[in-house]
């Protein structure tokens, strides 16, 4: 139990570091909001490696906790509403066992641009911040892609090294 927890607070650490990283990068693509999404990296991983409920505790914390930090309260709001349909749409993917890791991370990109969106017209009462929804679909593709191709080779290498461990035991 004590090494999960240890887990947990690595992969907590690591997220929020990728957090802190992604605020440092000074890019902007034209519509408010649309970032590399490099947290979400260590959420795919956790995702294929335990279980949707582990990547759900570690994404709402990571959420809340960056928000905090480096946000504010409508960022929290906005990346929780993202987050969540994010982690929904991937973990049913991943549950499906058809679609690559790009793929499944390519689908989180786009769902968390959508649910931050609906949130965004709930709160300014207008359906006209809809007008992003092109770039944010083709910012969700493009960094979804990028973070599902590293979490990709990040698993294999994780496979690799447990593969080696198993290996190393048995010859023992």
């Amino acid at each position: 139990m004590r090494s999960r927890a240890a887990y947990f607070g690595v992969l907590t650490a690591l997220a929020l570091i990728f957090s802190y990283v992604e605020t440092l990068i000074p890019i902007q693509f034209g519509a408010p909001g649309i970032k590399l999404g490099l947290a979400n990296l260590v959420i795919v991983i956790v995702l294929y490696k335990t279980d949707w409920k582990e990547a759900l505790l570690l994404s709402v914390v990571r959420i809340v906790l960056a928000g905090f930090i480096f946000g504010n309260l409508f960022s929290i709001i906005y990346s929780l509403a993202g987050g969540i349909l994010s982690l929904a749409v991937m973990a049913f993917l991943v549950r499906t066992g058809r679609f690559s890791v790009a793929g499944v991370s390519m689908a989180g990109g786009v769902s968390h641009n959508v649910g931050q969106l609906i949130v965004a017209m709930v709160i300014v009462e207008t359906y006209q911040v809809g007008y992003y929804l092109p770039v944010l679909l083709i910012s969700g593709l493009l960094t979804g892609a990028v973070i599902g191709i590293v979490a990709g080779e990040v698993l294999k290498r994780i496979r690799s090294l447990e593969f080696k461990t198993t290996v190393k035991e048995e010859n023992r």
